[in-house]
């Protein structure tokens, strides 16, 4: 059987996903990308779960992102039940970018409090993007409960994620400023001035968060 160049190109490809060198495999992922074709799925998902290199699995997840629904979602939906926790992460980063809500169902509660912080914030972010008109208030509730959660990174992704679910999340954020926790407290009052001012800076929000709350002590029963 002859091979054609196509055959040989993607024999390539596949071939420079693995190479050593990372930008022989950033070229090899964008050359996937450029040129899509089935049997390249596979081996995409493959790769995410276990790129140490962030530029190159952003280019993966683009490359991904050109190849068909149909073929990349069955994949995709497996990978965020991955033991891994860069498969899982690597998915639902992939997810919110195809942006079909087809996917909505896979966003579960175990992921959105996932145990690892790169999960979690992936799946915060998928879940804004794939949230069914009407179901906003439910997964603000759910968000809610990670407030206080991580470092400032972690912290910042969350209040992103609440902050564009828009309005929705009042009622939760009032909610947790009155938490016995200072951290909830603190990243619920931060979260309110992203919703008020989006240009606010985020690490003062949440230093000024913390005097307040520091200043208030710690929250009053009612009489």
């Amino acid at each position: 059987m002859t091979m054609t160049r196509g055959d040989t190109d993607a024999i390539r490809a596949l071939q420079g996903l693995e190479d050593s060198r990372s930008h022989v495999r950033l070229r090899a992922a964008l050359a996937v990308g450029t040129a899509p074709d089935p049997c390249f799925v596979d081996k995409l998902i493959e790769r995410c779960a276990i790129e140490p290199e962030f530029f190159v699995r952003d280019m993966l997840t683009w490359a991904l992102t050109r190849h068909p629904v149909s073929l990349t979602l069955p994949e995709l939906l497996r990978e965020v039940r991955s033991e891994r926790a860069q498969a899982r992460s690597q998915a639902l980063h992939t997810l919110s970018k195809i942006g079909d809500r087809q996917a909505w169902p896979a966003i579960t509660r175990a992921l959105l409090s996932d145990a690892d912080d790169e999960v979690a914030r992936s799946a915060w972010r998928a879940a804004v993007v794939l949230v069914p008109e009407g179901e906003e208030s439910a997964l603000a509730a759910v968000l809610a409960t990670q407030l206080g959660r991580g470092e400032q990174e972690t912290q910042l992704s969350l209040s992103q994620a609440l902050v564009a679910l828009g309005e929705v999340i009042v009622p939760v954020l009032h909610a947790a400023t009155t938490a016995d926790d200072p951290r909830v407290r603190a990243h619920a009052l931060a979260t309110q001035r992203l919703l008020r001012d989006p240009d606010a800076g985020f690490e003062l929000a949440i230093e000024e968060a913390k005097r307040v709350v520091a200043l208030t002590g710690a929250p009053q029963d009612g009489p």
